[in-house]
């Protein structure tokens, strides 16, 4: 029997999971690690955990599956993106902790950036926007405040990469700096129409290019990990952001669709095909996969509050103990209330991008409570995403019509998913396999070794668990939506 090895490497935990050849699970290992908060807006890692769990968790998952590493063919890797991180080129050692993709220190550099007028050049060439979120002015920051790592920098004896990369080097023994194209194009620094290295970014944030990863397809040979791991090489054959192989493993090949991740927020992803679309509605371009050269394409929009909202329920009101509470609480509110709840907690993102409005509820009564608050939490979801879908139609001129599949632990909440088919007049399908982005690159490396079928058999083998479609009339639907767009406008005006 053949396997495939995909690591998960996410921002709490690492996650490694064991694909046989006909891509069922055959065993999975999970470990936490801690994160670290040096001051207010910062959010690092350390490199030696994001290391250890990894390694760790690929054996114990290789362990209980009771496999021999000959019989694993391939590794696939997908990651939390734009966490950044700096290594010395000779000894492997971290010159800083990893600063996470969460952290928010260089907010002053952007704002600095955009006021200096460079964000419309920074937008054309990679697709994104000036915000801390990204890598580039992440690495700007350790290169100026880390002692000496700017004469390093410039001497060759530093490299940056994002956590893929990171455990890439760590794999296969300091063998192979690289990165592929999903990657890349989160980092700031990337030029996603031109596929290379922007060296006029690079020259903006004073970064030498002697540091940046060679950076391939998703599908690729990205090296062998060093024999001692694991009792022999395994190739490393397939790469992808975590998004973008949630993307990759709901098969959402085809332009016009699109696939939403409802996890602690929500990310969407929309496939435009083989052209980038720059956004009217600050809206993210990206690079949803690259195969033979070949870059595809999408829109993404984020929501930074999703099944956080339950989480709010429980331990910031305390009207449930547990989140399998929420869906039938909201079941028995009263209908004749319109309460709605803006979940502002930390800013609303796309295509709102304000980072200082906070939360805020609109349509109380008397008679408003727990199971009002939470049918308007678990609604804010659905109309959040409306947002992202309105914003990303207007964007994305094609006619097809748009198909959603949903992932992640809040789409397992058939109450929420029937309200989002409602809200956005759309079927929303939800597939068997909810690990779809470790699916995702497992099926990467499975394809280039040749034991997965191509993208069209891919497609074939996906599977619906369950098929939602819209029930609620347009009058009212557009009724619910337009109290919606009344709160976040009332929010956004405070």
């Amino acid at each position: 029997m053949e396997y495939i090895l995909a690591i998960d490497q996410g921002t709490t935990s690492s996650r490694a999971i064991l694909f046989d050849a006909k891509m069922n699970i055959a065993a999975s290992a999970q470990e936490e690690f801690p994160q670290h908060f040096p001051r207010s807006g910062w959010v690092e890692h350390d490199p030696s955990d994001l290391w250890s769990t990894t390694a760790a968790t690929c054996r114990a998952a290789i362990e209980k599956a009771g496999v021999d590493a000959k019989n694993v063919v391939a590794i696939g890797i997908t990651n939390q993106r734009e966490t950044t991180l700096v290594w010395d080129r000779k000894s492997g050692e971290p010159i800083h902790n990893a600063i996470v993709w969460q952290d928010r220190r260089t907010a002053a550099l952007c704002a600095s950036l955009r006021e200096a007028g460079h964000e419309k050049m920074v937008t054309e060439r990679t697709g994104l926007l000036l915000d801390p979120y990204f890598s580039g002015t992440k690495l700007k920051w350790l290169l100026d405040n880390v002692e000496g790592a700017r004469e390093r920098a410039r001497s060759g004896d530093l490299l940056f990469g994002t956590v893929d990369s990171f455990l890439i080097w760590k794999l296969s023994g300091g063998r192979r700096h690289v990165t592929d194209a999903t990657n890349a194009a989160r980092t700031l620094l990337y030029d996603i129409k031109n596929g290379r290295w922007s060296q006029e970014i690079c020259d903006m944030l004073d970064v030498p290019q002697s540091m940046l990863p060679e950076v391939l397809d998703c599908a690729a040979d990205f090296g062998v990990t060093r024999a001692d791991l694991f009792g022999r090489e395994i190739p490393i054959l397939g790469v992808a952001g975590d998004q973008q192989a949630a993307t990759v493993g709901q098969a959402c090949f085809r332009p016009g669709m699109m696939k939403s991740t409802y996890g602690t927020g929500c990310f969407a992803l929309l496939n435009t095909g083989d052209a980038p679309i720059v956004s009217k509605n600050r809206l993210l371009s990206t690079i949803a996969y690259q195969l033979d050269g070949k870059p595809t394409y999408a829109l993404e929009g984020s929501i930074f509050i999703a099944g956080a909202v339950v989480q709010w329920l429980r331990d910031g009101l305390k009207i449930i103990r547990d989140v399998k509470e929420t869906q039938p609480l909201a079941e028995t509110a009263d209908r004749g209330q319109s309460v709605v709840l803006v979940p502002a907690f930390t800013g609303l993102g796309a295509p709102y991008w304000n980072a200082e409005c906070r939360g805020a509820i609109y349509g109380l009564t008397r008679n408003s409570g727990p199971a009002e608050f939470a049918r308007a939490a678990l609604e804010s979801v659905g109309f959040q995403t409306r947002d992202l879908l309105e914003a990303m139609q207007g964007d994305w001129s094609a006619k097809a019509e748009t198909m959603l599949r949903v992932d992640g632990g809040m789409s397992a909440s058939d109450w929420t998913m029937q309200f989002l088919s409602d809200i956005i007049g759309a079927e929303v399908d939800r597939p068997k396999v909810l690990e779809t982005t470790a699916l995702g690159a497992a099926w990467l490396a499975g394809m280039k070794a040749g034991i997965y079928p191509d993208q069209e058999g891919f497609s074939r083998n996906w599977a619906l668990q369950r098929r939602f479609q819209p029930s609620m009339s347009k009058s009212d639907r557009d009724q619910r939506y337009s109290l919606w767009k009344r709160a976040v406008a009332a929010t956004l005006a405070v």
